[in-house]
């Protein structure tokens, strides 16, 4: 039988990576704090569909493909600057809604569109193919099992979508969110600027490759 021992330490690389705060865990944590676990759950399994979207490109070539066609890869850059900018807006003006405004939205808000934001704001930023890319190369050994891309790929998910699972259900408490709650216009505030700060970081990075 064919050992996937290989596959715990890149793992666990990968998840300290999603670990550290980006978009991705902005996102999961004003949703759990200003609409509902539920709501949250649903963008974590975008998330982890979205890593696991590029786990499987990188395991076939994307970076490859990147790298042949540099342009490709700056419009992929272009493209997720711009929507994590828009998502900043959208975070922004949040802040300025009232309470009951805030209830309403997420009354009319269904689980595919969480589901949806989750996925495209993992999708919004192409470095995780890059990233997720260079730790393939520098940890998988020469001779790997067949079906390594797949089992890779799946703990992938599993890995993401555990992380921002468990950031929704800690920040989906009641006491979370009555502070969200009083201090949603300062959150929503900094939490837009951030998320802004990411996307013109990634468009100036675009820009400087040209």
């Amino acid at each position: 039988m064919q050992s996937y021992d290989f596959l715990l330490p890149m793992l666990g690389l990968l998840t300290l990576g999603a670990m550290v705060p980006g978009p991705s865990f902005l996102l999961v944590a004003q949703t759990a704090m200003s609409d509902s676990r539920r709501q949250a759950f649903f963008v974590a399994l975008g998330m982890g569909t979205g890593a696991l979207i590029f786990a499987l490109l990188a395991s076939f070539g994307l970076v490859a493909l990147f790298k042949t066609v540099p342009e490709l890869y700056l419009t992929f850059k272009l493209l997720g600057g711009l929507y994590l900018c828009v998502l900043a807006l959208r975070i922004w003006k949040q802040g300025d809604q009232s309470s009951v405004q805030s209830i309403m939205a997420v009354k009319t808000k269904s689980v595919y569109s969480s589901f949806f934001f989750g996925l495209t704001t993992q999708l919004s930023n192409p470095k995780t193919a890059m990233v997720f890319s260079s730790v393939f190369a520098a940890l998988l050994p020469v001779e790997v099992p067949s079906l390594t891309p797949i089992f890779l790929s799946l703990g992938v998910f599993m890995t993401n979508f555990g992380w921002y699972a468990t950031v929704a259900l800690l920040l989906s408490t009641t006491r979370a969110q009555h502070l969200y709650l009083k201090a949603r216009k300062g959150f929503c505030r900094v939490a837009g600027t951030l998320m802004g700060l990411l996307g013109a970081r990634l468009l100036m990075s675009t820009s400087a490759n040209q």
